[in-house]
């Protein structure tokens, strides 16, 4: 039989089921609640993201780019955010949201593909793997058979962090493209033998994940225009149809921002903002906010000294937002250590990203994370109760 990953690159449904589990692998309590993971695809400039604006090499490493004190949404004495991340303000104040600052990996590598790649296999930089950390986490410890899917990754045709042989994943790369399908593929009976049995039963997979996935709640929620903004109500549409998930990757493209950045960052930042405030809306709505963890992601942060194009280059460390109705919120990690840049001009990571990892699997799903990170990695205090 042909190997099944070649099929799925033949399919334009928009919607991608990988194989299914072994049977025999016990549910994990843990599961009933929710992890969402928003990837910020291109390497999101921390430094204008969350502002240490009392230090004086801020404003010295970039004097076109360094967004003026009076501007920011102050966080502490020396610590400010972009204003268009206003939205998520109130959920600041309400402590359930933490920031945790200069998270990065050792021997960082500054490729988009081989960097994501490091997180979303939670890899060490010379090393390689094919599963990604939560296809690891499945295939060791499966969500209930009962749910749809274990993991869906909304808004992109790759599976990253959910990507495993053994786990019943999905990847919707049009989330409008994808209701379309739930509204009107219905699964058949395949004719013919080998490859072609093959190829119809994975379009039966999809057929009937798109069918369980989808549902016909009416949200008083307003969700934001644009393609983030229709994948927000999309994963807020699967959890509505209460048929289960564990796990769901959101995708925000454009923050490889090398020239003229700070129109193009501020309306990256409103995006996410605004489509974080509606998930946690639904949520609410949904009854469901306690019991989701909501936690953003990237292959890099941005060089601390801008470039002469108006913009900044890959660099390394950056702050990473998480979010839920049991975050216990603030500052955590260490503030952007502008005065100890290497020789290539890029800032140390205090928080090793594994740390986070292992706070979703240990404090939020309450397993082990070892066996799944390759290691002990220390977990960091953000969850309450």
């Amino acid at each position: 039989m042909p190997d099944r990953r070649r099929f799925l690159g033949f399919l334009t449904s928009g919607a991608v089921l990988a194989a299914m589990p072994m049977p025999g692998w016990p549910a994990v309590a843990g599961y009933q609640r929710l992890l969402v993971l928003v990837e910020l695809k291109g390497g999101n400039d921390g430094l204008n993201t969350i502002v240490p604006f009392a230090d004086p090499a801020y404003a010295a490493l970039r004097p076109r780019l360094a967004l003026e004190r009076h501007s920011l949404l102050q966080l502490d004495e020396r610590t400010g955010a972009h204003p268009q991340l206003a939205p998520l303000q109130a959920i600041w104040q309400q402590r359930e949201l933490a920031i945790v600052q200069s998270v990065g990996y050792p021997d960082a590598n500054l490729s988009h593909f081989r960097s994501i790649e490091i997180w979303d296999t939670a890899s060490r930089s010379n090393q390689y793997l094919e599963e990604g950390w939560l296809g690891r986490t499945f295939a060791g410890k499966a969500p209930p058979a009962s749910y749809a899917a274990d993991g869906v990754a909304v808004g992109s045709a790759d599976l990253g962090p959910l990507a495993g042989a053994h786990a019943r994943t999905v990847a919707i790369a049009n989330a409008r493209q994808f209701q379309q399908l739930a509204r009107t593929a219905q699964p058949r009976d395949g004719q013919g033998g080998g490859a072609l049995q093959h190829l119809l039963k994975v379009e039966e997979d999809i057929a009937v994940a798109a069918q369980r996935l989808s549902s016909s709640y009416q949200f008083k929620t307003q969700f934001p225009d644009g393609a983030f903004g229709e994948s927000v109500k999309a994963a807020c549409q699967i959890v509505a149809g209460g048929t289960g998930v564990a796990a769901i990757r959101l995708s925000l493209n454009g923050f490889d921002t090398h020239q003229n950045q700070p129109a193009k960052h501020a309306d990256l930042l409103r995006q996410l903002a605004e489509g974080l405030l509606a998930l946690r809306s639904a949520m609410q709505e949904l009854g469901r906010w306690n019991e989701t963890l909501v936690m953003t992601y990237g292959e890099f942060g941005r060089r601390a000294k801008e470039n002469q194009s108006n913009g900044t280059d890959h660099g390394t460390a950056a702050p990473q937002l998480v979010l839920g109705g049991r975050v216990a919120g603030g500052l955590f990690g260490e503030a952007p250590r502008l005065n100890q840049l290497d020789g290539n001009g890029n800032l140390p990571f205090a928080v090793d990203f594994r740390s986070l990892y292992a706070t979703v699997l240990e404090d939020w799903w309450g397993m082990p994370s070892n066996t799944v990170l390759g290691g002990r990695f220390e977990r960091l205090p953000l969850l309450r109760g």
